[in-house]
């Protein structure tokens, strides 16, 4: 008997994996600060898991620098100094603005725009709490939506590996944000440059979007998103 059409065998993730998973979640809403020591017995215990595979999930984490080993000291959560949200940026910048030019090149202003505006009509619903969880969430899916539609694998896997660091950045600077018209209006003005899909206005909103996060999160004048 053939199997129904459209269904995909099913890939069990690894524990490794799980952890990984898991440990990169709470890196990214916060759960594990910044410079925060991990203890590995502690945690074991927390995760209800065995010391092997969370070496082996740590070390994963260690590979895509979200944790740093100190000798005799053991790992941590990897620190924001400037330098590293400086890099951070830059490279954000670069796969963002590659993934806008690829968009327009294919052709794909107009449905790119539509899902830019689905996801900042999310953050609209979340404007009485410019500061919450749900809101840094709604922030970054407008990010991953702008480089999914550019349609390239290695883009989006380049991107996934600062979304974690993204959102580091995002609720560091959360508490800066009194009310959220200003981060509406930008990313409202990104999603419209796309839709007239001139490459030029588009790029610049998008690279001075990138510019006022950096100084936002590094306690710089004048910024008003990420």
């Amino acid at each position: 008997m053939e199997p129904p059409a459209g269904l995909e065998p099913v890939v069990q993730e690894s524990t490794p994996s799980l952890i990984a998973r898991t440990l990169r979640r709470a890196i990214s809403d916060g759960s594990l600060g910044p410079g925060e020591q991990l203890g590995e017995a502690a945690l074991a215990q927390s995760l209800g898991v065995s010391r092997g595979p969370l070496r082996e999930a740590m070390q994963r984490l260690t590979q895509e620098g979200l944790l740093i080993s100190h000798r005799n000291r053991g790992l941590f959560v990897a620190d924001l100094t400037p330098e590293a949200v400086e890099d951070m940026y830059l490279l954000r910048t670069t796969v963002e603005t590659a993934a806008l030019d690829r968009v327009l090149d294919l052709g794909l202003g107009d449905p790119t725009a539509d899902a830019l505006d689905a996801a900042v009509d999310a953050m609209a619903d979340l404007a009485d709490e410019p500061m919450s969880e749900s809101m840094v969430a709604a922030d970054l899916d407008f990010h991953h939506t702008l480089v999914e539609a550019a349609r390239s694998p290695r883009l989006s896997r380049v991107h996934e590996t600062v979304l974690v660091e993204t959102s580091m950045c995002l609720h560091a600077m959360r508490g800066t944000y009194t009310d959220a018209r200003s981060r509406l209006a930008e990313h409202r003005a990104i999603a419209d440059a796309v839709r007239e899909a001139d490459p030029d206005p588009a790029r610049t909103l998008l690279v001075e979007h990138m510019r006022d996060g950096l100084s936002r999160v590094l306690g710089g004048p004048g910024a008003t998103g990420a």
